[in-house]
């Protein structure tokens, strides 16, 4: 056996390589020079083989010992150390070899298989939008919504075979939808998973197909729902309707409807999680002088009076008269409106001169701010 070549050198690693640095290599080098990437290509056919010679080897854990001591004569009759390839005529590890030559083939190999048409198949979720204003949005409402999903063919019942008839199991395949095709190359035997052709995939035969579906077994239905939206909902939140998405095939389950909730924005307030913001406007007398005024809510103007000398931007709080939380509609975050005091503006020579008299009778201690400010600029 003095004509091979060290089985490290041909994967290209030294002895040290641990197993899964010898699976890489093995995976590059089989792929590059498979046989179908290079059709009458002798050279990239004897380099193929030698990878997959080299890999069944070294892959093995007993086999690599009695190599690593005795050589290529470890597995020479001849020489009398070791027990030979057992079996090499093949591949030495099928598993391995799936995800390869899956990509070359289109399909599993040795056995494995792809994903079979005919397998139980979950069915499409399918999305809608509902748009709901600022005040259902946060006392919850019901809406109808309609939408287009695939179902089960109710003439046929979903076997795609006209009433009276039934579709037949496919003679190629046995019914299972795919069919393994064995090749040789270069005296290795291996098999790889496809398609059937004359099912499609499907496993079943249709000779008279039903004439609502067309032989699919499944048509598209609009259907209309009504939907709850909850209380507390905020804009771009989902709702997901289980099983009521198109249905699955072959005994799979049926998607969902997923709705997404838009909500119109509102004139007065503005919502931050669960709290509502609102501005509210005052006159310098109401502000100067306190007042009680109505604060807007969701339920309508609740009266509130403003504390004499509130300054422009001052905050107030009204407890749980915000937006309810989702699921617990005893809870209920907080509207938080701020004031903001309005300065009037055209005013005649008259009221010009009550305001002039008017700040002539004020001192400095009822300008906190102001006389704060210049004492600090001193």
């Amino acid at each position: 056996m003095a004509d091979k070549r060290d089985y490290y050198e041909v994967l290209g690693i030294d002895r040290s390589a641990d197993e899964a640095s010898i699976k890489k290599a093995y995976r590059t080098l089989a792929k590059k020079y498979h046989p179908d990437l290079h059709p009458g290509d002798a050279e990239a056919e004897a380099k193929f083989k030698e990878v997959n010679e080299a890999y069944a080897i070294l892959s093995d854990a007993d086999k690599k010992a009695k190599y690593d001591r005795f050589g290529h004569d470890a597995f020479d009759p001849a020489a009398g150390g070791g027990a030979g390839y057992g079996g090499f005529g093949g591949f030495g590890d099928f598993g391995d070899l799936g995800d390869i030559f899956g990509s070359i083939f289109g399909g599993g190999f040795g056995g494995g298989g792809g994903q079979r048409r005919n397998a139980p198949t979950r069915g499409d979720d399918i999305g809608v939008r509902v748009t709901v204003s600022f005040e259902e949005a946060a006392f919850g409402v019901k809406k109808d919504v309609s939408y287009n999903r695939i179902q089960k063919c109710d003439d046929c019942g979903g076997s795609g075979a006209q009433k009276g008839t039934t579709a037949e199991t496919c003679s190629v395949c046995g019914g299972s939808g795919q069919r393994r095709v064995t090749q040789r190359m270069g005296g290795m035997a291996f098999q790889t998973t496809t398609t059937c052709d004359n099912c499609r995939g499907t496993g079943k035969i249709i000779k008279s197909p039903c004439t609502n579906c067309r032989g699919t077994g499944y048509v598209k239905v609009n259907k209309k729902l009504s939907v709850n939206i909850p209380a507390g909902i905020d804009n771009g939140e989902r709702i997901a309707l289980r099983s009521q998405g198109s249905d699955g095939r072959n005994g799979g389950p049926a998607g969902d409807l997923i709705i997404t909730v838009m909500v119109k924005n509102h004139e007065l307030f503005e919502r931050d999680g669960y709290n509502l913001y609102c501005e509210i406007p005052l006159t310098v007398a109401e502000a100067t002088l306190g007042a009680e005024i109505e604060v807007p809510t969701l339920e309508g103007p609740q009266k509130f009076t403003v504390p004499e000398g509130t300054q422009p931007g001052t905050a107030f709080t009204l407890r749980q008269k915000g937006i309810p939380y989702v699921n617990n509609a005893n809870r209920r975050g907080d509207l938080i409106f701020t004031v903001n005091v309005e300065i009037p503006k055209g005013l005649n020579e008259k009221q010009k001169e009550h305001m002039r008299a008017f700040a002539e009778s004020c001192k400095e201690s009822n300008f906190s701010k102001k006389s704060g400010f210049f004492k600090k600029k001193k």
